[in-house]
């Protein structure tokens, strides 16, 4: 039984002394075997994920970068909407704009070869699945909330910013 492989094992191991003497008794399971056959495959999928990891965080460092960069080269436009009305938001959102186009763009020049190359990996399985959509749809709206939080950083740090301070200089 399923319950008690230890005993079903020497059981079997018993029967097939008593019928094969002359040879030794291996035995390997089948979810081993299995298990073997995709050994490296996972550990690729391991280290993929340690270099998406460092990528999308290598890859925010430099939007916050960027996103700082911008915020000093616009302070005095910032101080004026603040001045004429803008609230935390808009701030937020005319930061965000400028990088949700490249990030769409890049989205729409990487998900099509994306698919190529997974179709392309797949095609040496005997057994393999069908790309769907949502993986991509689910890859992109995450690439979009995690430029969102990372420029919001930035950005709501700008729009806080006192008004009259950034436009002293004037």
């Amino acid at each position: 039984t399923t319950t008690n492989i230890a005993s079903t094992m020497l059981a079997v191991k018993k029967i097939w002394e008593q019928t094969f003497p002359d040879y030794v008794y291996e035995y390997k399971f089948l979810d081993d075997k299995i298990e073997s056959f995709y050994k490296q495959e996972n550990q690729l999928v391991a280290l993929y994920k340690i270099f998406a990891a460092i990528a999308i965080f290598l890859s925010c460092l430099g939007l916050y970068g960027l996103v700082s960069f911008m915020a000093v080269q616009r302070i005095k436009e910032v101080g004026i909407r603040k001045v004429l009305g803008a609230s935390t938001g808009n701030i937020v959102c005319l930061f965000s704009k400028e990088f949700i186009v490249l990030i769409a763009i890049a989205f729409a020049i990487a998900t099509p070869l994306t698919w190529y190359y997974m179709y392309q990996w797949l095609q040496d399985y005997a057994y393999r699945i069908n790309i769907s959509w949502w993986p991509f749809a689910i890859g992109g709206l995450a690439a979009i909330v995690i430029a969102l939080v990372t420029i919001s950083f930035q950005a709501i740090k700008a729009a806080m910013a006192n008004p009259v301070k950034s436009l002293r200089n004037e």
